[in-house]
């Protein structure tokens, strides 16, 4: 992929190279299962597997004891989703989620409507924001469990979990989140927010994928969950099979990094995002940036391109990664279900682009992907006779307003919009 531009780092990130260096080792020499108890190899793997765990208990803001390793954020959410339904079916079978979700939790909830249980999607405003109080007025006595994700994958947007995490403490409801796309990148700690169950990932922070950690609260309240595999009772019971300990050290060490870099790389993305943003709104019209812009991932910028077809303009960035607002999760052009939640028209959907920048991106490599975007839009627009009607119409109202603006003797007459 030499001479590409990577911008997809909401998608994954590339691997630190700190990360894949303390993970060698347990690749090599280290090689003992840590549920082997009987022997040093063992005891040196489940050291390591320890040594995580604390690594990404600090960075979430929860407790060692609470952190479950899992194959992946996918896999958190379902054990999260199902594992308290199951857990609590006595109690009721109401679930509260939101719109813009991501598909592992979307696509759990109907799983469990499809065994019998209610689940409530609330909408979003047009910034893509969940209203708190709405959260609220969805909880009934049968609710069982809120799931809000934090940070949207697509538009960046932060959720306030706080004030929802409050209200769910007040209603006696489980409040989980799906933080894959926040940990690491911005503050993050599960107790002063309220939550009681977050799924995260390794691989959207510098780590390798195949690997995550559901936390889930051990004390008010204690979170009960039944695991969704079996066999072996590992990690407590929650999540049987043997422990990937080279890719957990890597998680561990990449949320180690997290930790100690965070305040420097938001700072350093985020304005690598407005130099993008800006660069782009300054020389193209009909650009439209989809979500509020704070509060905001600093690395994420979601743009539609009016009078341009997403795929087309794709075709147009070769040697850019990035990812279109269309055609995500199938082989059909559907747009975007994020954007149809914010009110995104389906044609702004389909010409929607995700710049997602991360750690490792220059500012060189930003200022070429605004002027290629610009380059590429400004060529598709040529070849749309849509676009070049609307600025016939836009030139001529211009041209009727400066006229009927214009006072007598010459003069301009001011009129306030």
């Amino acid at each position: 992929m030499k001479g590409w531009i990577y911008l997809d780092n909401a998608a994954t990130t590339p691997i630190d190279p700190r990360v894949l260096e303390a993970m060698l080792p347990y690749l090599t020499d280290r090689f003992g299962n840590a549920a082997s108890h009987s022997h040093a190899y063992g005891w040196e793997a489940e050291e390591a597997v320890e040594r995580s765990r604390a690594q990404v208990a600090s960075l979430v803001g929860v407790k060692p004891n609470e952190v479950i390793f899992v194959s992946g954020a996918t896999e958190a959410n379902n054990l999260a989703l199902k594992g308290v339904a199951a857990a609590y079916r006595s109690k009721g079978r109401h679930i509260v989620t939101c719109a813009i979700e991501h598909k592992a939790v979307l696509d759990t909830c109907e799983a469990l409507r499809r065994d019998g249980a209610e689940v409530t999607l609330l909408p979003v405003d047009p910034g893509g924001f969940v209203d708190p109080e709405t959260v609220g007025r969805a909880i009934r006595d049968e609710t069982v469990l809120v799931s809000v994700m934090h940070a949207n994958n697509e538009v960046g947007v932060i959720q306030d979990l706080r004030a929802i995490g409050a209200i769910c403490k007040k209603r006696g409801v489980i409040f989980h989140t799906d933080a894959a796309q926040s940990v690491g990148k911005i503050p993050f700690d599960a107790q002063e927010l309220g939550v009681d169950l977050v799924s995260i990932s390794a691989h959207k922070i510098y780590g390798p994928k195949g690997v995550g950690a559901l936390t889930a609260r051990r004390r008010a309240p204690r979170v009960q969950l039944v695991p969704v595999i079996d066999g072996g009772g590992h990690e407590r019971g929650f999540r049987s099979g043997t422990l990937n300990v080279p890719a957990i050290v890597g998680f561990g060490a990449a949320c180690g990094i997290a930790r100690a870099e965070m305040e420097r790389d938001a700072a350093r993305t985020g304005r690598l995002r407005d130099l993008l943003r800006d660069s782009i709104l300054e020389r193209l019209d009909e650009v439209v940036v989809n979500g509020a812009r704070e509060p905001r991932l600093p690395g994420n910028l979601n743009l539609s391109f009016a009078y341009v077809e997403g795929e087309a303009m794709m075709m147009s960035l070769k040697g850019i990664a990035v990812s279109s607002g269309s055609a995500c999760t199938s082989a059909t052009l559907e747009p975007s279900h994020v954007l149809k939640a914010l009110g995104v028209s389906e044609e702004l959907a389909h010409a929607s682009i995700r710049f997602s920048i991360g750690r490792f991106n220059t500012e060189e490599e930003i200022r070429a992907t605004a002027d290629r975007v610009v380059e590429a839009v400004s060529g598709l627009r040529r070849l749309s006779p849509l676009y070049e009607m609307m600025r016939e119409t836009t030139l001529e109202k211009r041209s009727h307003e400066e006229k009927a603006n214009a006072a007598p003797g010459g003069a301009t007459r001011r009129i306030d919009r």
